[in-house]
């Protein structure tokens, strides 16, 4: 199902393709070349003093299904019903402190951010889709998957092709089929000063 957003200026196309379905195609799989692309992609992305604050564990569906199903239990119920049909999925973690100093680092999550954009537009370019998730249980991330401390789990990420919307529960089926929404840009771009047209 493709929902390109509408938006108001040009935009590249792997931008306005972008989106987050909850509907994976539960028969395919990401091979090892792909995966290590989308790796790569997020490997080069920016980040402060190049840190590179970020990990990522990793539960492929059918080349490591104990893997997937321990990565499936740190998701929240609700993200669990659907994400149990994506190819890969992902926990990403942010390391807090900075390798250079020891001090804080306070764009760790940022940049955990930032290697997940750049992972989800390689995959878009792949013509896979990528579903981030807040909804993560902190504890069993820790626990399940062993991050240690001076980690942070930041993100759940479901990655693979997309599946057919009729696929999901009832209630799920609505929100895919939605239209796609965002604040206009004057919402949060100022000038010289916040609030500033």
């Amino acid at each position: 199902m493709d929902k390109p957003v509408p938006t108001d200026l040009p935009v590249h196309p792997l931008v306005r393709q972008r989106w987050s379905p909850r509907a994976f195609d539960p028969g395919r799989t990401v091979d090892d070349a792909a995966l290590a692309t989308l790796l790569e992609a997020a490997r080069w992305s920016p980040s402060a003093y190049n840190e590179q604050p970020w990990a990522f564990v990793i539960g492929r569906r059918k080349e490591q299904p104990g893997a997937h199903a321990r990565v499936l239990s740190c998701l929240t119920p609700a993200n669990q019903r659907w994400a149990r049909d994506a190819a890969v999925l992902m926990i990403a973690a942010a390391k807090l402190t900075l390798d250079y100093n020891g001090k804080p680092n306070r764009h760790a999550m940022h940049d955990v951010g930032q290697a997940l954009a750049w992972l989800t537009v390689q995959a878009e370019s792949m013509g896979m889709r990528v579903h981030q998730m807040a909804g993560i249980d902190l504890e069993a991330c820790r626990r399940e998957l062993g991050i240690p401390e001076g980690w942070e789990p930041a993100t759940g990420v479901a990655i693979g092709y997309e599946g057919r919307v009729e696929q999901l529960p009832e209630d799920l089926r609505e929100r895919e089929m939605a239209p796609r929404t965002r604040k206009e840009v004057g919402a949060f771009a100022f000038v010289g000063v916040w609030g500033g047209a």
